[in-house]
């Protein structure tokens, strides 16, 4: 009988609008993925999906709303570095246990940070950045859209590897801080390639590195940081979480649709044109695993630069 009601419920599903939470403000690349998700589903269920910009707290308070919501399919996480991964070793009481609290549904991007700084920074490599940092400790200033966010821990481990004194300046969102940057009051940042590759292609902000391991093929004039910075390798990416709990066909028809979405070419374009590759596959449990991973990974930045948020 259980079984009857739990397929039936999927069969069902949606019974009412649906809400898409992304942890970082409108304009940000969370929301840049949440789009053409929320747009797609509407398209298919016959039912509104609305995108709900939640910004703060290095992404909690949009995690901890999906954490608490009915545990149904229809509250859904745009998962990112931070609030997945990082927030569990950088705030004592994020609200949520991202371990436990969410059952993902599918690994929906990937994209590479780009290193950028503004025009008044005179350097033109990220060697020339290094040296600069080195003559002047504490001085330059680099941006994220929040603390615990991928941006702010690749600067930290930037500044780890390169052996220099940055100073962490957190914002809401990408969108406010490369306002500061083209205005010349922030220095650099090392963050999603669609807010800034626009700037640096029309000659106002200057791109010196990416954070891959190697080269860009998008961009292979542009060099991997690590060319400079041995061992620095950051690969930001995004997903779909909904609360934990929720039915297991409730959440295979939730990814079943994703990866259909993310397979379209239109959906694809949007995601290349702000420097991300959509990802057409990977079942929950990969994504669980990807999750798992870079909760580790992080946990030994955080602990060596003394990050923490009360």
């Amino acid at each position: 009988m259980a079984v009857t009601i739990t397929a039936a419920a999927a069969a069902d599903f949606p019974q009412r609008p649906l809400r898409i939470l992304t942890p970082f403000s409108a304009g940000s690349t969370t929301d840049i993925v949440a789009r053409p998700l929320a747009a797609r589903m509407s398209e298919t269920w016959g039912q509104p999906v609305v995108v709900d910009n939640r910004a703060g707290a290095g992404g909690s308070i949009a995690a901890e709303i999906v954490a608490k919501a009915t545990p149904d399919g229809h509250t859904l996480l745009i998962g990112a570095t931070g609030p997945s991964a990082v927030n569990p070793s950088l705030i004592k009481n994020p609200g949520y246990d991202s371990q436990r609290a969410f059952a993902p549904i599918t690994l929906t991007s990937t994209n590479n940070l780009l290193l950028v700084v503004s025009m008044a920074v005179p350097v033109k490599t990220v060697k020339e950045l290094v040296d600069l940092a080195k003559s002047k400790p504490g001085q330059l200033r680099f941006a994220s859209p929040g603390t615990g966010s991928s941006p702010h821990l690749a600067g930290e481990l930037f500044k780890s590897l390169a052996g220099i004194d940055l100073v962490h300046v957190p914002y809401k969102g990408s969108p406010q801080y490369v306002i500061d940057l083209l205005a010349a009051r922030i220095d650099l940042s090392i963050g999603a390639a669609g807010p800034v590759l626009p700037h640096a292609k029309a000659g106002r902000l200057r791109l010196l590195g990416v954070s891959a391991a190697k080269r860009d093929p998008a961009i292979p004039d542009v060099p991997a940081i690590s060319e400079a910075v041995p061992g620095f390798e950051v690969v930001g990416w995004y997903g779909l979480l909904t609360t934990a709990g929720t039915p297991a066909p409730v959440v295979r028809k939730l990814h079943a649709e994703a990866v259909r979405i993310l397979a379209l070419p239109d959906v694809k374009s949007v995601y290349a044109n702000a420097g991300m590759d959509a990802v057409s596959s990977g079942s929950p449990a990969e994504f669980d695993a990807l999750i798992r991973n870079e909760r580790d990974k992080w946990a030994k930045v955080i602990k060596g630069a003394g990050i923490r948020i009360e």
